[in-house]
């Protein structure tokens, strides 16, 4: 089951939990001109998200499916929704265009470069380049220039079958996920690195109004203070390993 909650205008939050992960897999739709969808999900998932998408649109006007680093639930499904929407383009950093995505995906990629702009008719959308955060060479985060979304991947992830969208501070969840997954298998899950804090602090310049979260509930209202306290937190989880 996809659970579907409109978290700003025009912005959807297509949500599959699995119980077995205690663990929320989240895609965020954006309803405009040229429709964008961030996270194309793990192969397995495609026919959930598909019959979710349609509820909204037609899946097969999806113009761009775009993500923040090649990874199996950030990208497994891109070949399909590909082949879904003929005018479909993938989207990502120009890293992951010349590394990865070309070589896997059907149809080539659109590499970002941080100054270039991708507008969707009512909204405009800029990668963030961000080396190894959440983690890959590849990595950055989208940011929505018009409502200020940033859609952070894999930052602030935290685990249970949560709420779509909260308004208290993710820093707590945040950090007992980075915790629980520092104890096991996944160690080096949210890498700290000297780039952290910085990237970081260019996220909060940004002043984002909206967190689009892929693992656990988004947040709404000012977030800049919150991404500069992220970095402290990593860097806790860092220095206690």
């Amino acid at each position: 089951m996809t659970n579907v909650t409109e978290i700003a205008p025009d912005l959807f939050r297509l949500s599959i939990y699995v119980p077995e992960l205690d663990l929320q897999f989240n895609h965020f739709l954006v309803r405009d001109e040229q429709p964008l969808l961030f996270h194309a999900g793990l192969k397995g998932m495609y026919p959930l998200l598909r019959d979710a998408v349609a509820t909204l649109m037609d899946p097969g006007k999806l113009r761009y499916v775009a993500w923040s680093h090649f990874e199996s639930d950030e990208i497994g499904g891109l070949n399909h929704w590909l082949e879904a929407a003929p005018e479909a383009e993938p989207v990502c950093t120009f890293v992951g265009k010349v590394v990865s995505v070309d070589d896997y995906a059907i149809r080539p990629a659109r590499g970002l470069m941080p100054d270039d702009v991708l507008e969707t008719g009512t909204y405009r959308f800029r990668f963030f380049p961000s080396p190894h955060l959440p983690h890959g060479w590849d990595a950055g985060l989208l940011f929505e220039e018009t409502q200020k979304t940033l859609f952070c991947s894999d930052l602030f992830h935290h685990f249970g079958d949560v709420l779509p969208v909260v308004t208290h501070d993710l820093i707590g969840p945040a950090l007992a996920g980075m915790r629980q997954m520092q104890q096991g298998p996944l160690a080096g899950y949210l890498p700290y690195t000297p780039q952290t804090q910085g990237l970081l602090a260019g996220c909060a310049q940004l002043q984002p109004e909206t967190l689009a979260v892929m693992h656990g509930s988004s947040y709404s209202g000012e977030s800049g203070p919150m991404l500069k306290d992220l970095g402290a937190a990593m860097q806790d989880v860092f220095a206690a390993a």
